[in-house]
C-alpha cells in the first residue's frame, strides 16, 4: 500500500474495494441447534465458537419489552454496565470485554431488537424505541442505573438511551460511529460508502437471500483496517445469525429508521448530556471525529483513538479497546472535555 492509499484508508468511510468471497448459505439448522442447546441447558450461552463464550457465571434469558423479546446475557457482580453491539454482529462480539468487566461489574449484554436471538418485530427499529428496550431489560433485572457502552448501531442506541434516561446513565462509551442528526452528520452521510443506509425493501431482501455472507463480507472487508482480523470463524459464526428467517429484514430496518433517528437526535441535542462520555475512534476509520460528534451532544467528553484499527475495534485491536473502556469505567472522578 503506498502513502496515498494509506491516507485514503484512514478517512472515515472512504470507499474501498468490494471484496466478494465465495458464498454459500449457512444451514439454518446449525444456528437453530445453537439456540436449542442454550435453551435446554441453563447457564449455557448460545455460542457456537469458543472465542464467543462468556464466563461460566453468566446466564442467558429472554426478557419481554414493549413489542419485542430481547435475548440477554447477564453475569458478574458490582456496578452495572450494558454492552450494545452493532450491525454484522450480535452480543456475542462482547465476550472478551464482558469477561474482563465481570470481575467487578454486573455485565448485561443484549441482542438488539431484530438481531441475534432477539425477536423480529415488524417495527420499533428507531433508536429511541430500542433505548426503551434496554431500559425495560434493566428494570426487569432490578438494575436502576448503569454505564452504557455501544459500538456501531449499538452506539446510536447508547446515545438515545443516555439522552432519554440521563439520570439512569452513569457513564457513556461511544465507539466508532456517527450519530444521526448530530454534526457533522450532514457531511458524513454524503459518503458514497453509506449507500446501505437507504438499502432495504422486498427486492433488496431477495437480492441478499442466501447471499448473506457476501453482503456482510462487504462491511467486514471495506470498513476494516486489516480485514484478516475478522477471521473465518468470526464470519461463519455471525453470518449464521443473519441467515435466520427475518434477520436481514430487521437489519435493513435498523438503517431505514435513520431519518426518524435524525429527528429525535436533533431534539435531544438541544439538551447536552452531562455524564462522563468516552469517545473511542478507530484510527483507520472514524478516528478523532468520534469526539467531535460527541462534543456537539455532551459537555464532558474524553477521547481515545485506537491505533492500527479499522471500524471493527473489538476484532482488530481488542486489547487496546478493552483497556480504554476499563480505564474509563474505573475513573472515580469525571474529567472535563479534553
Amino acid at each position: 500500500m503506498n502513502a496515498t492509499q494509506a491516507k485514503a484508508k484512514t478517512h472515515w468511510l472512504a470507499p474501498g474495494k468490494l471484496f466478494f468471497m465465495a458464498a454459500a448459505a449457512l444451514a439454518l439448522s446449525a444456528i437453530q441447534g445453537v439456540a436449542q442447546d442454550a435453551s435446554s441447558q441453563p447457564g449455557v450461552t448460545a455460542h457456537s465458537s469458543v472465542q464467543f463464550q462468556f464466563p461460566a457465571n453468566f446466564h442467558t434469558q429472554e426478557i419481554q419489552t414493549d413489542g419485542a423479546t430481547i435475548y440477554v446475557r447477564v453475569g458478574g457482580q458490582g456496578p452495572a454496565v450494558v454492552l450494545l453491539h452493532g450491525f454484522g454482529f450480535t452480543g456475542d462480539m462482547w465476550a472478551p470485554l464482558a469477561s474482563e468487566l465481570a470481575r467487578d461489574h454486573r455485565v448485561v449484554v443484549p441482542d438488539l431488537r431484530g438481531m441475534g436471538l432477539s425477536s423480529h418485530p415488524a417495527d420499533g427499529y428507531d433508536k429511541k424505541t430500542q433505548a426503551a428496550d434496554v431500559r425495560s431489560v434493566l428494570t426487569q433485572l432490578g438494575i436502576d442505573h448503569a454505564a452504557i457502552v455501544g459500538h456501531d448501531i449499538g452506539a446510536t442506541v447508547a446515545y438515545a438511551y443516555a439522552a432519554r434516561y440521563p439520570d439512569k446513565t452513569d457513564r457513556l462509551v461511544m465507539m466508532d460511529a456517527p450519530v444521526p442528526g448530530i454534526p457533522p452528520w450532514d457531511e458524513i452521510v454524503r459518503s458514497p460508502a453509506l449507500w446501505h443506509f437507504s438499502f432495504g425493501g422486498p427486492d433488496a431482501e431477495r437480492l441478499v437471500a442466501g447471499r448473506e455472507r457476501i453482503y456482510l463480507d462487504r462491511f467486514w472487508n471495506e470498513f476494516a483496517g486489516d480485514s484478516s482480523k475478522i477471521d473465518e470463524a468470526t464470519r461463519v459464526h455471525f453470518t449464521a445469525f443473519y441467515a435466520l428467517p427475518g434477520a436481514m429484514h430487521s437489519a435493513f430496518a435498523q438503517f431505514l429508521s435513520i431519518p426518524k433517528d435524525v429527528e429525535d437526535n436533533k431534539l435531544s441535542m438541544t439538551t447536552k448530556l452531562t455524564m462522563p462520555v468516552l469517545a473511542i475512534g478507530a484510527a483507520k476509520m472514524f478516528g478523532a471525529k468520534e469526539a467531535i460528534v460527541m462534543r456537539n451532544a455532551a459537555d464532558n467528553v474524553s477521547e481515545v483513538v485506537i491505533a492500527n484499527s479499522g471500524h471493527w475495534l473489538m476484532e482488530e485491536e481488542p486489547t487496546a479497546t478493552i483497556a480504554a473502556v476499563r480505564d474509563f469505567l474505573d475513573r472515580k472522578t469525571s474529567t472535563k472535555s479534553h
